[in-house]
């Protein structure tokens, strides 16, 4: 890949009500960014305008009707609507998750494409988002339908990378979602990533236990005696650098994590929360595992500062460096593969 090439980084703008644009525009309102990419808000301009004027921010940007006539060295701004959405500063309404929708299938139809090379998406409300044509828990379980791959939540920051075995799924469900074929599926899924993504060899994998203890030897449950450590033992045997179970509660306190190139949660706030405590402001949720990349911010909505002015942007750049980086270090992992074959077949 020319490494001059400027990359068309998507941005879908999340709930207006809440800080996603103001995170989102903050992060380009240093022209410096404008070297690093191409940033394309899907959108319109007016909304934007709106939001611009409600944050008191002074920003200029690019109008444009399709990503591909998006301009280097300019904030774009695809038009996905005419109309200016009603602005409610930290309230969960229902037009504002149909606009957040809106502007998320755009972006995704862009990614799909080809017209931007990565997406970055800012935060949505998981409630207002649903309406009968689009029922999914989240941004990840959509890109999983849209896009080619396994996806797997994986929360990433340079010296922490948490995945889930399971996401947002309520916990009570979690332990009867746990079979071998998951667990075989987000080992290989989170080896792929660190290998493909990040520059990791030969990357070691830790396992944190279902329940308390990681059962007590199966006083405290049977799911880790009986699902996890056959098939840890199993895929250890066959090459694989995993390890566990680990018990949860002193993994990250003693600083055991640092060990590892990942470790696998066994559902969501079990991995969360310590990522969330080391590295707030800095982490980034990356969807691992599909044929595009996308990342977003590790906070959410936060509607009680919504408009205010007072959000921290430093999670939402981090992701915008995140995605650049990735795709950079996915494009010469895929060059290097096919000079390897190339090679062989050379040879033959």
């Amino acid at each position: 890949m020319d490494e001059n090439r400027k990359i068309k980084l998507g941005i879908s703008i999340g709930d207006l009500n809440g800080i996603g644009c103001e995170v989102a525009l903050k992060t380009f309102q240093d022209s410096r960014m404008l070297d690093f990419c191409t940033p394309i808000f899907f959108a319109s301009s007016k909304t934007i305008a709106a939001q611009t004027k409600a944050l008191h921010m002074d920003m200029r940007y690019n109008g444009i009707q399709e990503a591909s006539k998006a301009i280097d060295g300019k904030l774009n701004v695809v038009n996905v609507w005419k109309e200016i959405p009603n602005l409610q500063f930290g309230e969960a309404t229902e037009e504002a998750g149909s606009y957040a929708i809106k502007s998320l299938k755009a972006a995704v139809e862009a990614l799909k494409s080809g017209d931007i090379d990565v997406l970055v998406t800012a935060p949505i409300n998981k409630n207002n988002i649903q309406s009968d044509d689009f029922k999914f828990p989240g941004h990840t379980d959509y890109l999983a339908e849209e896009l080619e791959g396994e996806s797997l939540m994986f929360m990433v920051t340079d010296g922490l990378k948490v995945g889930l075995l399971t996401d947002h799924l309520a916990v009570k469900d979690a332990p009867a979602a746990i079979n071998p074929i998951l667990i075989r599926t987000k080992v290989r899924t989170i080896e792929k990533s660190l290998t493909m993504d990040f520059g990791v060899r030969s990357p070691k994998i830790a396992l944190l236990g279902i329940n308390p203890h990681s059962g007590d030897n199966g006083t405290i449950g049977k799911e880790d005696e009986e699902v996890l450590k056959p098939v840890i033992k199993e895929m250890s045997d066959a090459g694989h650098f995993v390890f566990g179970p680990y018990a949860a509660d002193s993994f990250f306190g003693s600083d055991a994590y640092k060990n590892f190139d990942a470790i696998l949660a066994a559902y969501h706030d079990q991995g969360l929360i310590p990522f969330k405590t080391l590295s707030f402001g800095n982490g980034v949720n990356y969807t691992a595992g599909l044929n595009k990349v996308r990342t977003s911010p590790d906070h959410g909505t936060a509607y009680e500062i919504a408009g205010k002015g007072e959000a921290d942007h430093s999670s939402f750049k981090e992701a915008v460096f995140s995605a650049i980086r990735i795709f950079r270090n996915r494009t010469e992992y895929a060059e290097l593969t096919e000079n390897v074959l190339q090679k062989q077949r050379t040879r033959r």
